[in-house]
């Protein structure tokens, strides 16, 4: 451990100082650690085998760990990932919550060090980079007079005015992107795609940034039948699902359009071979599979087909995009599905069903990304039901994960962040 070998080396005995005399305890203070003697290529050697968290903390132990354990050291660990989770309420304390899910332990991520507004909520993330809402006013906005939509919708408020912020958590950095109107904020939908591009989706239209290119937002108009709903990126493409069914009935259809397409490029996905896979399912969403090649679509599991039929599990169904085929990747055990009816709490207690619980009117918050889905209900308290893809192309693997912080405050959401230091804002 690092601990050890930063430690101070134990005094030297009287009988073996020369002379018999005492030491100088002034002396032996200014003497350097052990480690201090290790030649550069050796010391960037033993620091190069932590792990990021690990490297990050001993940043703070002496000059010389922050001087050697540089950013461009740091950007040759692999990245941590991460579930951030989003709390509830925008004024979370300046900090936000993780879980890391090889060491099966939250983390508390503060922010107020490096970013200057008390009122943020994060909205995605790709390698190292964290896409946060903040709330601004055109005067601490250094960005807002070079805005071209902020004119047509003004903050107000009820609607404060927020700007999109992308940031390092770990390295502490953070940039304002241009400037948005309000109602971007409240009705669109945020991806990070590579290279720092970002979209955001509204029912009508999509936005696109690049910092390579213009450095300006660019608008593109949406020819799609509905909302998107649960928008995300795989295989250097846009995927989403739209509701083309009727107000009494929903009916869903798979809908892509290319990343360099982003103006015409929309056009459903479907076979004719896939049947009724998207009838199965309740409420479905989308989240990415594992490596980008695979599309998950997560939902309620249909007991049949009646407009109002019931739930008997969460199904989650996973689309190759290579060979355009579905497969079951995985369900909810029928135990674990029941926490989230609240049937387990009322066994625990010795009250009656809940009457919700037998109507199947049970809503489950799906987030994740990247092969893992967590799970979390109002009825579920204090921890969140997680499943995480399988390479091999079996059924993947549940678990619980206990000791989610603030679970009073609400329900929380999330999705995958990969920390590290390989992109700085």
């Amino acid at each position: 451990m690092v601990s050890s070998v930063c430690s101070p080396p134990n005094p030297t005995p009287q009988s073996a100082m020369p002379g018999g005399s005492c030491p100088d305890p002034a002396a032996e203070a200014q003497l350097p650690p052990p480690i201090h003697h290790l030649p550069p290529d050796a010391l960037h050697n033993v620091l190069l085998r932590l792990q990021l968290r690990d490297a990050v903390v001993c940043r703070l132990v002496s000059r010389l760990f922050h001087e050697t354990l540089s950013p461009q050291l740091l950007a040759l660990l692999p990245t941590l990932r991460l579930l951030l989770l989003r709390h509830p309420r925008p004024d979370g304390g300046g900090c936000l919550h993780a879980f890391d899910p090889a060491r099966r332990t939250w983390l508390r991520l503060p922010f107020a060090h490096f970013l200057p507004y008390q009122s943020f909520s994060p909205v995605a993330s790709s390698t190292s980079l964290l896409y946060l809402w903040v709330e601004t006013s055109s005067s601490t906005s250094p960005l807002a007079l070079q805005s071209t939509t902020t004119s047509s919708s003004a903050a107000s408020p009820a609607h404060p005015l927020k700007s999109l912020a992308v940031c390092n958590p770990f390295a502490g950095t953070y940039r304002l992107l241009p400037q948005l109107g309000s109602a971007w904020a409240r009705h669109g939908t945020v991806l990070a795609g590579p290279g720092g591009m970002v979209l955001v989706l509204t029912e009508l239209a999509a936005l696109s940034y690049t910092p390579s290119e213009s450095g300006k937002w660019m608008k593109h108009p949406l020819s799609l039948p509905s909302k998107p709903r649960s928008p995300i990126l795989a295989s250097a493409a846009v995927f989403a699902l739209c509701d083309v069914g009727t107000p009494w009935r929903s009916q869903w259809k798979l809908f892509s359009c290319p990343l360099d397409r982003l103006t015409g490029g929309w056009a459903p996905v479907e076979r004719a071979a896939w049947g009724d896979v998207f009838e199965v399912l309740k409420r479905p969403r989308l989240l990415a599979g594992a490596g980008g090649r695979r599309v998950l679509m997560v939902g309620g599991l249909r007991s049949s087909f009646a407009m109002d039929a019931p739930c008997s599990t969460v199904l989650i169904l996973r689309l190759d995009l290579a060979t355009m085929e579905w497969d079951e990747a995985g369900r909810m055990p029928p135990n674990m599905y029941r926490c989230f009816t609240g049937l387990c709490e009322a066994a625990s207690q010795g009250n009656a069903m809940p009457a919700t619980a037998g109507g199947g009117n049970n809503k489950v918050k799906v987030f994740g990304g990247d092969g893992k889905v967590w799970f979390a209900g109002k009825r579920v308290r204090g921890k969140l039901a997680m499943w995480e893809e399988d390479e091999t192309g079996s059924s993947g693997k549940w678990d619980w994960v206990d000791g989610v912080p603030g679970y009073d405050d609400g329900v929380y959401r999330g999705f995958v962040f990969d920390s590290g230091f390989t992109a700085i804002p």
